[in-house]
């Protein structure tokens, strides 16, 4: 059976996070936002995070560090975008964390020494293009930032971290590289609530059943992600998952949320061409190190 190339799973992994407004969509309308949002479902996914990570602590422990930054930048990534969704302005949110390929390349180059090809750094360019051209950039895009835009840019940062981070990991088994960063989410979600005093709003068992759903959800899209991460150079990993961005302004216009302008169309075209373009591989590379056996 021909094993799927780490782009494909990449690719899908970023799709499924570009569906990922539709249940947070539905938690708003039972009341549910921002961080309550991150506390409750990462920590239910705790439940199964902490025991895959006892499990495999013997494999992992030589990487301990990797994987604390992967715990924290995940974390981070996940819980400052929510939060900056949720409290700030949406489109400024969204630009400023995806700025997140612009430090994955830098980051590929600087830390881990990647070569940066012409066709890499175009594809870049384009993709970040297309996020302009797909949120719509203003003079007030540019303007002071709020305590919500930096939220938004650290999280992008921390993204790009974790994915050196986990490039980084080799030795580290898949799964533990997945649910360390709900490990962390839960932590600094948490952590969040009590500085900002945030109240928890009461949730029935029927809403910790749907809470439950959204985190296998996430799940999901985070093991194919972190096999991604592992298995491409972080530089041509971070205009893939772009892809996010574009699936989730193509469903909201798909389900009615959303009206697409030619403008919109055009910038999700240099997305996907940008994301073709990272794919392509320009000359052969040697087989990287295996996945750690779980």
């Amino acid at each position: 059976m021909p094993r799927i190339k780490p782009e494909v799973v990449l690719l899908l992994g970023a799709s499924v996070w570009g569906l990922g407004w539709i249940p947070l969509a539905y938690l708003a309308s039972l009341g549910l936002t921002g961080m309550p949002v991150v506390l409750y479902t990462y920590g239910l996914l705790c439940v199964l995070a902490i025991p895959v990570l006892l499990h495999q602590q013997r494999i992992w422990w030589p990487q301990r560090r990797a994987l604390l930054l992967i715990c924290l930048c995940g974390g981070w990534a996940t819980a400052g975008l929510v939060s900056a969704l949720s409290d700030g302005d949406v489109v400024r949110a969204m630009l400023l964390f995806y700025l997140a390929p612009v430090w994955g390349l830098l980051g590929g180059w600087l830390l881990l020494g990647e070569r940066q090809t012409p066709l890499r750094i175009g594809a870049l360019v384009l993709a970040m293009t297309g996020i302009a051209l797909t949120l719509g950039v203003s003079r007030e895009t540019f303007s002071a930032m709020s305590a919500s835009d930096w939220l938004a840019l650290s999280a992008g940062l921390a993204f790009a971290c974790n994915n050196l981070a986990t490039r980084a990991a080799d030795q580290v088994p898949l799964a533990s590289k997945s649910v360390v960063a709900f490990v962390g989410t839960a932590l600094l979600g948490g952590l969040y609530c009590l500085l900002m005093g945030i109240t928890l709003p009461s949730v029935t068992p029927g809403v910790w059943g749907v809470l439950l759903l959204f985190g296998l959800f996430w799940l999901v899209a985070m093991s194919a992600a972190q096999y991604g991460f592992s298995h491409v150079e972080t530089s041509r990993a971070a205009v893939l998952v772009v892809v996010e961005l574009l699936v989730a302004v193509l469903t909201a216009a798909w389900l009615g949320e959303r009206e697409l302008s030619l403008r919109e169309w055009f910038g999700g075209a240099l997305v996907l061409t940008a994301a073709l373009l990272a794919e392509y591989r320009e000359t052969p590379s040697a087989p990287l190190v295996c996945e750690a056996k779980q």
